[in-house]
């Protein structure tokens, strides 16, 4: 039997978004992403982690050229 690993740890977190450990404890200490308290172990659910990853998604822009300087 498996079990498909729906929750993270720190580490885990860190390395799905592509971050260091001390950026993801610092988001749990100023509480800007969901996570869950197991025992005294921290987790997230990946599901969590890809909506905190595209709620800071930028679309680009279309950048026009006029003179040099660029033109929104």
């Amino acid at each position: 039997m498996t079990i498909e690993s729906r929750y993270v740890d720190v580490e885990g977190a860190a390395a799905y978004l592509g971050t260091g450990v001390r950026f993801i404890r610092r988001l749990v200490a100023e509480r800007r992403v969901v996570f869950y308290k197991v025992g005294g172990h921290v987790r997230f659910k990946v599901s969590d982690l890809e909506a905190y990853a595209q709620a800071g998604r930028v679309e680009p822009i279309e950048v026009r050229w006029s003179g040099g300087k660029a033109v929104a």
